[in-house]
């Protein structure tokens, strides 16, 4: 559904629907069975690392079930380890897998464009290279800290979003699913192996999935033969975690809260939404900054996200009234919290 020219009233009731489908999905029976049938047979625990764009919805590309992948989100798909909340938040998740007995594979992605550059990662003046090279730092700050790879491997993929299709890299060669024949599809658990000779095999039992499930979206796209979509119309500026209801292309400006520099981001992304505005890409009426934190239980645990997201939108809010004072009469607050062991998203008083 087009949403950017609507009226900022419809923006708000369509995102409050668009979250409320998502959950009732997530928690419907046939998605809880999908899930302990497929964690069943492939118990590693995959994290995901990638950018914000709406366009890199990998549960769907690859068609396993969602809530099998951990997500990390953040403006231009960018990390640093040595980010405190986010070190500490990674070692949590990590932690508890092995506790499982479960190894972790890492997906560290950056996307791209084959059919146009413009329609590549903003975040990189959708530079390819750039946002490879960033990648790749990042799967090296991981085998850093985490050198034995047979619990925990990092595996930097690409991400192309014409056809919504994997590229796996190894250390000096790459598998485009997208360029793959039909005989070297039949060959592709041979295929991965070779290029992954260090990877476990577990890992590499975990991973086929992914790749088997691309390779037959990669085959759907072809035949539906979407129109990619490369113009910029983000009308909501979210800070915070737990929008992973927000798959929707060229929709949403997501800043992950693990940089300890928050402002820089925030004002990008207000520049990028205010100059959607004077372009006529999205109405002019309003923009939404929203806030959100995950919670696990009722109690203390719910009241501290409530408070983490009320602290984020007012920070956001005052970086963005600091960085352009007309840009920010215009904007719209909204605060929630999410339930994550059903992303549930609920929505506090409004502002």
């Amino acid at each position: 559904m087009t949403m950017h020219l609507a009226p900022i009233t419809d923006k708000l009731n369509w995102l409050q629907q668009l979250a409320s489908h998502y959950h009732q999905d997530f928690i419907s029976e046939q998605q809880r069975q999908l899930r302990r049938q497929y964690q069943a047979f492939h118990p590693t625990a995959i994290i995901a690392f990638k950018c914000m764009d709406g366009r890199i919805h990998l549960p769907h590309a690859t068609r396993i079930p969602t809530g099998v992948i951990q997500p990390f989100r953040n403006l231009g798909g960018i990390f640093d380890l040595g980010w405190p909340y986010l070190g500490d938040l990674l070692a949590e998740q990590v932690q508890a897998a092995w506790q499982q007995g479960r190894p972790v594979l890492v997906l560290i992605s950056y996307h791209f464009s084959k059919g146009n550059k413009q329609r590549g990662c903003a975040g990189f003046d959708c530079d390819r290279a750039a946002a490879e090279q960033q990648a790749r730092l990042l799967q090296q700050q991981f085998r850093q800290l985490y050198p034995n790879q047979h619990w925990l491997y990092p595996l930097v993929c690409g991400f192309e979003t014409d056809l919504d299709a994997l590229v796996l890299h190894g250390s000096e060669q790459q598998l485009d699913l997208a360029s793959m024949s039909a005989l070297q599809q039949s060959r592709a658990p041979e295929l991965v192996r070779q290029l992954l000779p260090d990877m476990p095999a577990q890992l590499v039992q975990d991973l086929l999935p992914l790749v088997q499930g691309n390779l037959a979206h990669i085959a759907a796209m072809r035949q539906h033969r979407r129109q990619p979509d490369s113009e910029h119309r983000e009308w909501m500026l979210c800070i915070g975690r737990g929008f992973d209801f927000l798959h929707v292309p060229n929709t949403a400006l997501i800043i992950g809260p693990f940089s300890p520099d928050l402002a820089q981001p925030i004002r990008q992304a207000a520049a990028i939404i205010a100059e959607n505005m004077r372009a006529g890409r999205i109405a002019d009426d309003g923009f939404l900054l929203l806030s959100s934190a995950p919670y696990q239980q009722l109690g203390p645990d719910q009241a501290r996200a409530a408070l983490k997201s009320a602290f984020l939108y007012q920070f956001a809010a005052k970086v963005v009234a600091d960085f352009d004072p007309a840009l920010a009469k215009k904007m719209h607050g909204r605060q929630a919290t999410l339930h994550w062991p059903e992303r549930a998203l609920y929505w506090q008083p409004q502002l």
